[in-house]
């Protein structure tokens, strides 16, 4: 009886290898991203309490008395911004202070059934303060939070009795940033980029990305060492992040027919050394397009007022 022909085996080609290694090392890396996320929203928990308006639930923070005054942070920050510079307890010694996360950023929610333009979250955040029985509200909004504030106020003039837009982003221009992030803003590729490359190369990047935002000003101490850098790199805000920086140029086409229908009173607040936004191509202009408008240049500052020159901004809140 002859002795059986072992079945001959088959090796893995170089490329198959690496694809299986590849494939390996991302399903590794969005388990630790996945691990990551869920300690950081540990270490920073909820610090307010939660609105549900039309099945989406925001979380909202409100400290003081007196004269509402609205928080709407920019892309890809969350509450904490805002606690971090000193502005809300500053504002809370004269003024109800309601600051929000917007949805998708810390502990809001952010449905992917909707397009979250800044109209869409306008009218969000002004059922918001419905529920809150805010009749009337200055609204501070930074970055991409001012064209969510000039929406809201183009919406419902009424309830907004004067804005305060630091640092925005008002006119379209080129935007490298809103092309990079297109595949990460799309539904499936975004996903995967944002469990696996996007969180390691926004901690890589991060001393660079602080340099752009606070720059030329330094970074102040308290936001080196207390500011929730990890709440910001959880795959769920940074594609949040991503699908803003697409919209950007979108929305401020959609929004430049309408300034000169804005009817509260305005004040503009920049640093004429930002770095995201150009002083004068976005505040300036808007300043020449909105009749009564207020322009408040901050010599030198880059784009974190808040963090940079807190007086300044608070100056525009309490004189607006």
């Amino acid at each position: 009886m002859s002795a059986r022909t072992p079945l001959p085996t088959r090796s893995l080609s170089p490329a198959a290898g690496l694809a299986l290694a590849g494939t390996a090392l991302l399903a590794a890396g969005a388990v630790e991203t996945g691990r990551r996320a869920r300690a950081a929203e540990r270490a920073t928990p909820p610090v307010g309490r939660f609105v549900e308006v039309g099945g989406t639930r925001l979380h909202v923070l409100e400290r003081g008395h007196g004269p509402a005054l609205v928080l709407l942070h920019g892309n890809g920050s969350l509450i904490q911004d805002w606690l971090v510079s000193g502005l809300v307890d500053r504002a809370a010694a004269s003024h109800r202070v309601i600051a929000f996360d917007r949805p998708g950023f810390g502990h809001s929610e952010r449905p992917r059934s909707r397009i979250w333009t800044p109209a869409m979250q306008a009218g969000l955040i002004r059922g918001a303060l419905h529920s809150l029985g805010v009749e009337t509200a200055t609204i501070l909004g930074h970055s991409w939070g001012t064209q969510v504030a000039i929406a809201l106020a183009l919406q419902d003039p009424g309830r907004v009795r004067s804005l305060v837009l630091e640092s925005g982003y008002y006119f379209p221009s080129p935007r490298i940033d809103g092309m990079l992030f297109m595949p990460q803003a799309l539904p499936g590729l975004g996903d995967l980029i944002s469990h696996t490359v996007a969180p390691v190369t926004g901690r890589l990047l991060w001393p660079r990305i602080l340099a752009r935002l606070f720059g030329p000003s330094p970074v102040p101490e308290r936001f080196a060492s207390d500011f929730p850098v990890e709440m910001v790199l959880r795959p769920s805000q940074l594609r949040s992040a991503a699908a803003e920086s697409a919209l950007m140029v979108p929305d401020a086409f959609a929004l430049r027919p309408h300034y000169g229908e804005v009817r509260p009173p305005v004040t503009i607040l920049s640093g004429t050394g930002d770095r995201l936004v150009s002083h004068v191509g976005q505040s300036v202009a808007l300043h020449r397009r909105i009749p009564g408008s207020r322009l408040v240049a901050v010599e030198g500052a880059g784009h974190m007022l808040h963090q940079i020159a807190p007086d300044r901004v608070l100056d525009a809140v309490f004189a607006a």
